[in-house]
């Protein structure tokens, strides 16, 4: 790949894991990314889903960062209608001081959870209207311009923690391009308006003093492995997975039955939602990676490995390492 490569991981709890088991394969994950040279991981926002650890994105940032040594990490994203801005600027600011040139922050608007959660999280539903102000806010904290008279953040002043907008739609595109941020965009899963959203967003794109040039990163599902028929299988076992998670309301599916709803108008919804997956060996993944950076002028590729299996998801990283043709 010509473009930096970086990783989403989902933190995700496996069938028969534990949160504590996810965990240790972030750590595992982190440490080997960084000997392969990758530009970043991120973690993102997720309540209540007993399938992703994630939650305290804050917390595991910290504890990934104190056993690796010079990857990027961070949020990908902070849902910022959930928080304060002045609390996420010291939970950052604390980031950055203790792994200094290391940490990123991405915001997003949505909740990262369904209604009844955000209920339990005292979030007001119309709190995402606030969301660009809460940006500049929480941004003037970080930059030591606070917006509020007599209050700093502490750690975080001055930290200057870069700030990336993630969106999947022509809001966020436009909202990066006014206050002049990168943008990632969530094609991983919500591909629907990529291509507009990336055009829009480079269009209106407003320098900065954090950005000169829009600067583009694009989610992409990914399963490399050593044959194809390796790859093809645990793709399928991945759409078989999101049928239980999505669409299960707390039941499980055989594998027919999952096939069947996936055959069904509520399955094509999750096939649309991997619209955007690399599948293959490496040579075959790379190929695609190529192909889809320049259909979403990307600027960087953070890659998601949607195997299920834990051996296969870290052998898919592995075989896509940066300048290497496969392990």
């Amino acid at each position: 790949m010509a473009l930096p490569l970086s990783i989403l991981d989902l933190a995700h709890i496996g069938e028969g894991e534990t949160a504590g088991d996810s965990f240790r394969a972030s750590v595992t994950l982190a440490q080997r990314a960084e000997e392969w040279g990758y530009q970043r991981i991120w973690y993102a926002e997720h309540h209540n889903m007993p399938s992703i650890a994630s939650s305290a994105t804050s917390v595991l940032i910290a504890h990934v960062a104190a056993q690796t040594q010079t990857i990027r990490l961070g949020a990908g994203g902070i849902m910022l209608p959930n928080h304060a801005p002045l609390t996420i600027a010291e939970q950052f600011g604390t980031l950055e001081t203790l792994h200094p040139g290391r940490i990123d922050l991405g915001l997003g608007r949505a909740p990262g959870s369904d209604q009844q959660t955000m209920r339990a999280m005292r979030r007001n539903p119309a709190s995402s209207d606030d969301f660009p102000q809460d940006v500049l806010e929480l941004q003037g904290y970080l930059t030591g311009q606070s917006r509020i008279p007599g209050v700093d953040a502490t750690p975080g002043k001055g930290t200057d923690v870069p700030l990336y907008i993630l969106g999947s739609s022509l809001f966020g595109a436009k909202l990066a391009a006014t206050l002049g941020l990168p943008y990632a965009f969530a094609s991983h899963f919500a591909p629907a308006a990529l291509e507009d959203a990336v055009a829009l967003y480079r269009r209106e794109f407003q320098p900065s003093e954090q950005l000169a040039q829009p600067y583009v990163i694009a989610g992409v599902n990914v399963i490399a492995a050593d044959t194809t028929d390796e790859a093809e299988a645990q793709f399928l076992a991945m759409k078989r997975t999101r049928v239980s998670r999505f669409l299960g309301r707390g039941q499980t599916f055989t594998q027919e039955e999952a096939d069947l709803v996936l055959a069904s108008p509520a399955g094509q919804q999750i096939l649309q939602m991997a619209k955007y997956s690399a599948i293959g060996t490496a040579a075959e993944v790379r190929d695609y990676l190529d192909r889809f950076a320049k259909q979403a002028q990307a600027d960087e590729l953070i890659v998601v490995s949607a195997a299920p299996d834990r051996t296969a998801w870290l052998r898919s990283i592995e075989l896509l390492a940066p300048g290497t043709s496969g392990a």
